[in-house]
C-alpha cells in the first residue's frame, strides 16, 4: 500500500510516517517509479510504534524494541531475549515513578484549589 493509505489505515500522518522510515522503525519497499510500498503488515507495525510511544519511549529505544516483538499482538518474536524482559520492566518502572510524581503535584494541587476556595485572597 502507499504512504497515503498507511495514514488513512492508521491514523497517523504521512509525515510521522516517513519520520518512522528516517529512524528504522518502517522500512517499505520501492516501487520501480521509487514510491514507498508497505506491506499489509505495517498497520499492526504503526499501531505498535504508537502504543510504544505513548509510553513514553523514544524512537531510539522503540527501534532497538521492534525487531524483539511481534507486531500483530506485541508479544515477543523468536529473537526476543531475557533483556527485552529486563527493558520492558525498566521502562515500565519509570512509568510507575512519573503515574507516583504525577500523583503527588495533583495532591499539591488539590490542596491549593481547597485553600482557594475558603475565600478571597491576593492571587488571580
Amino acid at each position: 500500500m502507499r504512504i497515503g493509505e498507511l495514514a488513512r489505515r492508521t491514523g497517523v500522518s504521512e509525515r510521522s510516517l516517513r519520520y518512522y522510515e528516517e529512524q528504522g522503525l518502517l522500512a517499505p519497499a520501492r516501487t520501480a517509479g521509487g514510491h514507498r510500498d508497505y506491506p499489509g503488515a505495517a498497520v499492526d507495525r504503526v499501531l505498535r510504534i504508537q502504543e510504544l510511544y505513548a509510553a513514553g519511549l523514544g524512537s531510539r529505544r522503540i527501534a532497538g524494541l521492534l525487531p524483539c516483538m511481534r507486531d500483530d499482538d506485541g508479544g515477543p518474536s523468536a529473537g526476543a531475549t531475557a533483556r527485552l524482559t529486563e527493558t520492558l520492566r525498566a521502562e515500565r518502572d519509570r512509568i510507575d515513578r512519573s503515574i507516583r510524581d504525577l500523583h503527588v503535584s495533583r495532591d499539591v494541587l488539590d490542596g491549593v484549589i481547597d485553600a482557594a476556595s475558603g475565600g478571597p485572597g491576593d492571587c488571580p
